[in-house]
């Protein structure tokens, strides 16, 4: 199965209610999605019906994205370290209420290490992800050192890793970050890392070896859906059907390297 990120841009004509957006991820062959869980990067407010909406365009919710604007205040003693959590608790709430699976949550960059209350933070999130039955993937950016104290720290079978194909090179190219922990693998971003902002770009149109990534994800045994996540950043050219047609074509082709 293949997937794509719901909110992969806005402009050059991908201004449409999601209600349509979702019909068109469909129509171009995608058989999952993967949403983005706030009112942030001009989504709005009302984003939760989108989990139904995507549901009646039959499309399986593979994850949601929790918010990512504040995640280096975690282990900060303050209103804002407590609105984190707040954050993140309520993203675990809403996969059990609207029947998503795992929520994809970034941990601080290394540039704000977790400390004793961000660590606690941490463990009531995931205790409340274990009560409901939710999964919980921490993805790779700037912050390998806390990914990899929290995934050594917690070993509980519904906390795991969400791989971020473009972020490994961008940011730990020297890590073989899939061996470390390809065996919790509870999410993929997949994008390639050339264009304006060096990211978020198409498989295939940046300087990312992606077969050897589908190789290294073929090692490890990985059976689940080939997601990518792309944005429109460097695609104005094309109106949002093309986007939509190219971007599958592009995960089919990664998905036949598996």
């Amino acid at each position: 199965m293949t997937g794509i990120y719901d909110c992969f841009g806005y402009g050059a004509g991908y201004d449409v209610p999601f209600r349509e957006r979702y019909r068109l991820i469909r129509a171009a062959g995608f058989g999952c999605v993967m949403l983005w869980w706030s009112d942030k990067f001009g989504r709005g407010e009302g984003f939760e019906q989108d989990a139904f909406l995507a549901g009646q365009a039959g499309l399986i919710l593979e994850n949601m994205h929790a918010p990512v604007h504040e995640q280096d205040d975690l282990s900060e003693d303050n209103l804002s370290g407590d609105h984190v959590l707040h954050d993140y608790l309520k993203c675990v709430e809403d996969c059990d209420k609207y029947h998503i699976p795992t929520v994809v949550i970034h941990l601080p960059d290394d540039s704000h290490p977790l400390n004793a209350l961000g660590n606690s933070r941490i463990d009531r999130i995931i205790d409340r992800a274990g009560e409901l039955g939710v999964q919980i993937a921490f993805e790779n950016l700037r912050n390998i050192r806390n990914l990899e104290s929290t995934l050594e720290r917690v070993t509980f079978t519904h906390v795991g890793f969400c791989y971020d194909s473009c972020h490994h090179i961008n940011y730990a190219s020297g890590k073989d970050l899939l061996k470390a922990y390809g065996d919790r693998l509870k999410a993929l971003h997949l994008h390639d890392n050339g264009g304006i902002r060096g990211q978020h770009q198409l498989p295939f149109d940046g300087k990312i070896d992606l077969a050897m990534v589908m190789e290294n994800l073929r090692n490890i045994g990985y059976k689940g859906a080939v997601t990518l996540e792309p944005m429109n950043w460097d695609y104005g050219h094309i109106d949002i059907r093309s986007f939509l047609g190219l971007a599958h074509e592009r995960a089919e082709r990664l998905e036949q390297m598996l």
